[in-house]
């Protein structure tokens, strides 16, 4: 059975799938939040709120999620436990 990380909102993820949770300030994020929008690779899990994190998935996909990334990655690590 895979694990499932709420990452605010009623969204989930899949535990396994999650390579990294970064925060969205740096040039670097902001590449490839717009790399991922124009390949389609991107979901906007905030409902409209200010993104605080993104979370980056084996498939590629760039995840937008409102929640902050410290509260994601705790929440990563309480499932692990």
């Amino acid at each position: 059975m895979q694990k499932l990380i709420n990452i605010g909102f009623g969204n989930i993820v899949i535990q396994s799938r999650v390579i990294a949770v970064v925060s969205p300030g740096s040039s670097p994020m902001k590449r490839l939040r717009e790399t991922a929008k124009d390949g389609n690779h991107l979901i906007d899990a905030t409902e409209g709120r200010k993104t605080r994190s993104v979370i980056v998935t084996d498939s590629g996909h760039i995840i937008l999620s409102a929640l902050n990334t410290a509260t994601i990655t705790s929440r990563l690590k309480t499932k692990d436990a």
